[in-house]
């Protein structure tokens, strides 16, 4: 069961992008993904999970992902070998 978690500061008013970007990975791997789930949080929260496992942060990284760069982050978790057409980064 492939699982992706956001979790987005309820405070910063992030669930709008949180609720965007999910959309846009449950559009792109509609056959891959099983579940995905927002959960509030605080604190500048904006954390993206896979199957329980952080591939991003946004304290961390210091910004918010970009769409097609979140793509291949969740894409080299759960199905590496998944083309993303032309927001592919060479490889």
């Amino acid at each position: 069961m492939q699982k992706v978690t956001i979790e987005y500061c309820k405070l910063c008013r992030w669930m709008m992008r949180a609720a965007w970007m999910g959309q846009e990975l449950l559009t792109t791997f509609n056959e891959e993904l099983d579940e995905l789930s927002l959960k509030k949080g605080t604190g500048g929260v904006f954390d993206i999970y896979v199957n329980n496992q952080l591939i991003f942060s946004r304290k961390k990284a210091g910004r918010f992902p970009e769409i097609t760069e979140l793509k291949q982050l969740v894409r080299d978790q759960i199905a590496p070998d998944k083309s993303l057409g032309h927001s592919d980064k060479n490889r």
